[in-house]
């Protein structure tokens, strides 16, 4: 297996970490996560885009990498800071009958 290939799929892993570090920093945030789970977020997020750089120097895949990471950890905060609305399905699960009198 291709070294390069790793290094892909470790950038990969590392985008969807900075992905759920963002998510977690807002649900602390908001009262609604704990602070070490941002502690192991980041640790992971370090690792992955640390080991892509670990062998090499700055090239294209790094800074490609590295920058889908800082969009994804956007998308992260953007998606979880949105207030949500929540569906009243009652009516449509449970239709009212009409009266046949």
């Amino acid at each position: 297996m291709s070294f390069e290939l790793l290094r892909g799929m470790v950038g990969i892993i590392g985008i969807g970490c900075a992905h759920m570090l963002a998510r977690t920093l807002v649900g602390v945030r908001k009262g609604r996560s704990k602070r070490s789970r941002v502690y192991g977020w980041v640790l992971r997020t370090a690792v992955c885009l640390g080991a892509v750089a670990l062998r090499h120097s700055l090239d294209l895949t790094d800074l490609a990498i590295w920058g889908l990471a800082v969009a994804a950890f956007a998308a992260g905060w953007w998606d979880a800071s949105r207030e949500r609305q929540v569906e009243d399905l009652t009516h449509e699960i449970f239709p009212e009958e009409e009266d046949k009198t």
